[in-house]
Formats: structure tokens, sequence, C-alpha cells
């Protein structure tokens, strides 16, 4: 059985009082219709694409100890030249640096198989890339590809950062240094995709991350189905693994995935900078469905920020959080001209410190000459079709710059050890039928 069917009917059967609401929509919150593309959960074979190109047959061993990653970069190479393939990591583990793949060939990786990420930074040499909101030279993932529309990744298999000795040596730094960036200590991201369009990740585990773990930066159509991503909070804290990190995206189905990482699970990014908005490197992510997913312990399930400039028509539904700090979390970031609109949280239960959680967020505030402080708007946000159980329900203090309109929030069962909110703050808020520790509030 499906699992956006087991939600439905789990959600029906324990929450009838929220029943009666429309528990599937089938547009965007603009009122733009949802493509029928979004419906398609169709999975990719690795047999229909190409020939298999398995990397034991070409002299690469299962062996974990053993740096392989020209040995895997050649059979890619050479597949390119030959029109295309997959690559496919057999049962075993397979030890290697950063690898790029070409146009028409893709990664699967089979039950049992494991591609590990060496913990030598040296492996991933620095090239021209995209790191928290700005172009820059930076070290690549794992798995890199630049301009390959079509690219899949695929398999039961994992994909593992082996980011222990990266975690460790930002903590380190951070222990020396408290005021640190997150750029100060090189680690590699799991996954990086760049500029490449109607792309799909599905099924594979994607563990320990040493940086964010998956990134997609100006990707159009992508699918993201069924993953299994972790990294831990405990007891080494994998600092900044963000899950799925979408940054300038369009058109992107995130669906039926896990999430528990030591950071935000998703987070839509797109530049930062108090001229962020007039740099064509930076772009906003719109037409974003997240269903049927599922959070474990992470910062926040859905973040707008830190880097951000224009996040529109965003959807998560149907999905349970658990452990989360936050539900939904808006970073209202000082320094960037900021733009969060037709945001819609719908059919969740759970539980989370915050259920939504607007705040300034100043680490590493720079206006870097610009005399005014930009201001950044939401706008058109609605919460609805939610049980939660969580510390705080309404998250909200902002300064005079962030300027918050039309919020709304319908069919809430919330108990909260702190039930306040202020309706001052929102320039336009409605209630309707919301339920705070048993009490009606409007």
């Amino acid at each position: 059985m499906k699992k956006g069917l087991l939600f439905f009917l789990f959600f029906n059967l324990n929450f009838p009082e929220l029943s009666a609401q429309e528990t599937v929509t089938s547009r965007f919150p603009d009122g733009s219709v949802i493509a029928p593309w979004f419906s398609d959960f169709t999975k990719v074979r690795p047999e229909d694409l190409g020939k298999n190109y398995v990397v034991t047959d070409y002299g690469v061993k299962n062996d974990s100890n053993r740096i392989q990653t020209k040995a895997i970069q050649k059979i890619i190479d050479n597949a390119a030249k030959k029109g295309g393939g997959v690559i496919i990591i057999p049962s075993g583990t397979f030890l290697s640096g950063a690898l790029f793949f070409k146009p028409n060939t893709h990664l699967h990786v089979k039950a049992g198989g494991k591609l590990k990420g060496s913990d030598n930074i040296a492996d991933y040499p620095i090239m021209p890339s995209r790191m928290e909101g700005q172009n820059l030279d930076y070290f690549p993932a794992l798995v890199n590809a630049y301009g390959v529309d079509g690219f899949t990744i695929s398999g039961n298999g994992t994909i593992d950062g082996n980011g222990l000795k990266y975690w460790e040596a930002f903590w380190q730094r951070r222990k020396e240094n408290p005021q640190c960036t997150n750029l100060e200590v090189s680690r590699p991201r799991l996954i990086f995709i760049q500029n490449s369009n109607n792309v799909q990740v599905q099924d594979v585990k994607l563990n320990n991350s040493g940086f964010w773990t998956s990134h997609y930066y100006k990707c159009n159509k992508l699918k993201i189905i069924d993953l299994h991503i972790v990294s831990p909070h405990a007891p080494v804290k994998a600092p900044s693994t963000d899950a799925i990190d979408l940054d300038a995206c369009s058109d992107v189905l995130v669906k039926g995935c896990y999430m528990s990482v030591n950071d935000d699970a998703i987070a839509l990014k797109g530049g930062k900078g108090p001229f962020a908005d007039t740099d064509p490197n930076n772009g906003e992510n719109t037409n974003i469905l997240i269903e049927d997913c599922e959070f474990g312990f992470c910062h926040a399930a859905l973040t707008c920020g830190s880097e951000a400039i224009h996040n529109k028509n965003i959807v998560m539904r149907n999905c349970h959080v658990n452990e989360a700090m936050r539900v939904l979390w808006l970073k209202m970031r000082p320094d960037t001209p900021q733009k969060y609109e037709y945001i819609s949280v719908e059919n969740i239960k759970g539980q989370a410190h915050s259920l939504i959680y607007v705040k300034p967020w100043t680490q590493f505030f720079d206006l870097k000459g610009r005399a005014e402080v930009p201001l950044s708007y939401c706008n058109a946000i609605s919460m609805k079709n939610i049980k939660m159980d969580c510390d705080i329900f309404f998250d909200i203090a902002i300064t005079e710059y962030d300027k918050l309109s039309d919020f709304s929030f319908e069919n809430l069962k919330i108990k909260a050890k702190n039930g306040k909110y202020d309706k001052s703050i929102v320039n336009g808020i409605s209630f309707k039928n919301v339920l705070v520790n048993g009490t009606e509030i409007e």
C-alpha cells in the first residue's frame, strides 16, 4: 500500500474532526494548477538507461580501506564516451573521493552496496562550486553532476559520507573560535547536482555526510523519492548536514522520504547578502511539493533560509514530524532582501518544539556597505489540518524590517506548554477551528 494512502487512512480514522477538509489539494497556494508531472512516481530502472557497468568488472575492488577514485572515474568517463550507461555499485564497500558524472551516465547502488566517501579532504580537489548562497571555489561532493540532464541515482544501497573526522574537526575549530564560519572547516557534501534538469534520485540511503547531505542548485524538474537520509545528533553532532538543500530550483517533488539530521531537513536557499536579489547566480525556489515524508530529529522540517531571496508556491503535506525543533521555520535574515510567499503546511501530525518559528537570523550579519537594512516579506502563509504536541505554538518575534501578512491557521488541534499568540505581529491573520490546549482561539 502506498505511503500516501496509509497516511490518508491514519489521518482520517484517528482525527475525524479534521477529515472534513480537503486532504489533497490540486493547486499550489497561489491558485496555479499542480501539474500531472507531480503525480508520476514511476521509478527509474537501471536496465532502461543503457549499458550497465558493474565496477567490479572493471578492476574496482570491494575494499573499505583503499581509495579507488581514479578507477571509478575512469569507468564513468569511458561510459560517457560510449554513449552513456549506468555505473553499478554492487554488494560490498567501495571507498572513493569526488566523482563526476557525465551526460548520459547514471549511478545505481545495489542493496548491500556502499559507496563510501574518503575522510581525507585532499580527495576532494577544490573547484568552482556553490555553497551557502554564493558561487565560490570549494570542495566538491562525493557524487557530483554538473549539467547532466536526465541524471538519476537509484538502488537500495548506501552512499556514506564517512563524516566523523570532519565533524570532530568542525567542533574543535568552533571550540577554538566560537565565531568561526561553516566554511572555515574543510568538509565535502555527499551529493551536489547543478544546472541539471529532469533529475531523479530514489531509494538510496544517504548517511553521515561531512557537510550538506544533498544539494541541488539551479535544477528544474527534480524528483526525490523514498530516500532515507540520516546523520547523528549524538554522541558527536554532525554539523550542517541538511538532508535536502534546494538552491534556486523549480518544479521539485520530494516524496516518501525519511530525514533525521543535525540541521534542517529541507532547506530552501537561493542567495544571501544585501544585493543578493541582483546577482544572476542567485534565484528563487518555485513550485515545490513535499509529501508523505517522515521527519526525525532536525532543526526544522521545512526551512526558508538562511540564504534565500524568494520562495514561492511551497506545499508540505501528509507528513509526520517527530523530534523536530520546528515544523516551519522562516529565517528572517536582516542583511538580505527576502520574500517568502504562498507557503502551505497541511495534514501534519506529530511532535515538535515549535509549530511555526519566525525570527531574525543574525549569524554572520554583514550589510557590506549597504546604507539601509533591506526589508523582508512573508505573505500568504497557511497551516491547516494539523494535530501536534509542541512546547511553543506561536514562536514569532520580528523586527521593523520584517513584514508579515496574510497568515491563516485552520483546523489545528495543538497541545502546547506555551499556547500564547500575538495577532498584532501579522497584518491580516485568521484562525478557524483552532484548538490550543482544548480552547478555541479567534
